[in-house]
Formats: structure tokens, sequence, C-alpha cells
């Protein structure tokens, strides 16, 4: 999830732990124990790009460290707050670091949670990086815990009301995401297009309009569907395009390692491109052709530093957001124009 949400559930779970012991400084800790996992980004500044997408959400984000990193971290926080102990603190480095980790197994990055003992990336594809409807309650709680003086009575009430919301809604859109799912296999399998696996993710921002992916002969089938959509999901075909690669070498195969098997390779003029379809079209509920999020460039000489970046927001404009409200309630006839 985003640098925010881990922020504030950190802080939120730091109260809950902590503040009794140590005061409002629970929450500053809470935020860090909750952020740790993610100093694997550091390694960017040595790695290729290529390289650097197999080793974030990587080792750092493993059971392994989840549960050996808190004991170094429960050590440092008891010199300076002797009075708290030691399996207290372990327990609470323990908890942020799992939780971490459970809230990036949601989104379509994925994390290497059973690393080093297999280096199979896992994914729920549950949640968006960032999706607000579940980071709300979190930031308000965390304002009004901030604001709230250490002896307040009502502290733990607004614990309760930052997390228990993201946790309803967490288990609002796993209900939605089963119900998304059989509804792809229906309007498949009543459009009779074969397919050998498939996925479903959310659209950016939220848990309600999805987007899913299905593997068809030698290409995808790609569609859009709301929670509130009746009747079938209409789908379009890209080619994988294969052929385009003459030769395959080690970036090409970590990048085809990276997208799981969910990938395109295209050419814009004289550039070509390696898409990995798990993250989405740019703006793709408007136009079906459009461009994939994430495209690396395997041309020389094109920077692909902000390969997870670049694609996400591209081309966003306040008729945009207005189409996928539209699109959202099910509304689908302005796509007729593409």
């Amino acid at each position: 999830m985003d640098t925010l949400t881990h922020i504030t559930i950190g802080a939120c779970v730091g109260e809950a732990i902590l503040t009794k012991k140590i005061g409002k400084k629970a929450l500053l800790w809470g935020a860090i124990a909750q952020n740790l996992p993610d100093i694997d980004s550091v390694t960017s500044l040595w790695l290729s790009p290529a390289e650097n997408l197999l080793v974030h959400r990587g080792i750092t984000h493993s059971l392994v460290v989840a549960f050996l990193v808190p004991a170094l971290l429960a050590g440092l926080i008891r010199r300076f707050y002797p009075q708290v102990s030691f399996l207290r603190l372990y327990g609470f480095g323990v908890l942020q670091l799992l939780l971490h980790d459970l809230l990036d197994l949601c989104n379509s990055y994925g994390t290497g949670i059973l690393e080093p003992f297999s280096s199979q990336r896992l994914t729920f594809n549950l949640l968006y990086v960032i999706d607000p409807l579940f980071t709300l309650s979190l930031v308000v709680a965390s304002v009004a815990l901030w604001r709230l003086r250490p002896e307040a009575h009502n502290r733990q009430v607004w614990v309760l009301v930052g997390l228990i919301p993201c946790g309803l809604y967490t288990l609002w859109t796993i209900e939605h995401k089963r119900r998304i799912n059989e509804e792809i296999e229906a309007s498949l399998a009543s459009q009779h297009l074969p397919y050998s696996d498939y996925f479903t993710t959310p659209t950016p921002f939220n848990g309600l309009l999805w987007y899913a992916v299905a593997k068809s002969g030698a290409g995808y089938q790609l569609g859009y569907r709301s929670v509130w959509d009746r009747g079938q999901t209409d789908f379009h075909y890209v080619p994988q395009g294969e052929e385009l690669l003459s030769n395959e070498n080690a970036q090409v195969r970590n990048l085809k390692y990276f997208s799981r098997g969910f990938y395109t390779v295209s050419r814009n003029e004289s550039v070509l491109q390696f898409n990995v379809l798990r993250f989405g079209q740019i703006r793709g509920w408007e136009n079906p052709d459009a461009e994939f999020a994430f495209h690396f460039y395997l041309t020389p000489g094109y920077d692909n530093r902000l390969v997870m970046q670049r694609g996400r927001f591209t081309g966003w404009t306040w008729p945009s957001v207005q189409q996928m409200f539209r699109r959202i309630k099910g509304e689908t006839g302005s796509l007729e124009k593409y």
C-alpha cells in the first residue's frame, strides 16, 4: 500500500500497544516500524530498473524478516524506554511488520513473503495501492490521536474509529471480488471465449470497478466490470506480440518473471515496449486500446527508472474522473465512440 496508509495504520497500532507506556511517541514509533520493510527501496540507487523490480518487496517483506527484525527493533526502543518489557516491544514489532506484509499482499505488485525458501511472489489482487476508502478512517483517527492529550480517556475509541472501517471495507471488497470473478467466468463462457488463466484487480482508487485479464490463445481478453454492472462483460482482445522479441536477455527474463506470464510486447513507432498487464491500462475504461500503465522500454537509450509511476495517472482530467464514476455506476454507452 502507499506510504500514508502504512504510516497511519502503524500509528493506530502503536497507540493501541504502547501509548500507555511511552505516551504519544508511540504514534511515531508505530509509523516507523510499519514502514521498515520498505527500506528495500534504497536498492534502486545501484540496481538496474529490471533487477530492482524483483528485489523490491522481496526478502524485507518476508515472514523470516517479520519475526527476526523486531528483536533488533525492540532492543533499540528499549534503550529509550527501559520501562517497557522486551516481550511487549517484540510483539509490537512483529505485528507491525506482519500487517505491512499483509497489506502489500492485497495489491497487484505482490510480495516475496516466502523468501528465502521460495522466490514466488504472492498477491491477492484485492486493493489498489492507493485507495482513499480504505485509508480515510486511518488518517482521521491518526490526526485525532496526535491532537488529543495522552491521558484522554477516548484515545482507544479513536483507534477503533481508524481500524474498524478499513477492516470492514476489506471484507466488503473480498465479497465484491468473489462476485466479480464469478461474473467474469460466466461472461467468458457465454461468449465462448477459451482461456487458460485469468485475474481480476481493482482500478485506481476504488474497489468498485474491476479490471479483468484472461489468457486466450496467443493473447489476452481484457474487460472491465463494475459491482453494479448487469448482463455480460464485454472483452477486448490484445495479442501478446511475442514475435517482436528478437532475443531474450537477462532483462527480458526478469520482466517475464515479474509479469507472472501476463505481458505483451508492442512497438510504438521505433520504441519496443514490454507491457505488464497486472497493473492495468491508462484509463482503459475509456478506451479499450489504451496503453498499459506499466510499460518498460526495451529500446536502448530510454529511461525506465520511474516505470512504476509514469503511466499510473497519465492524462487524468476531470472528464476522465467523471467517465470513471459513470462506468462505476454501470453506464457503458459512452465507450461506443472508441
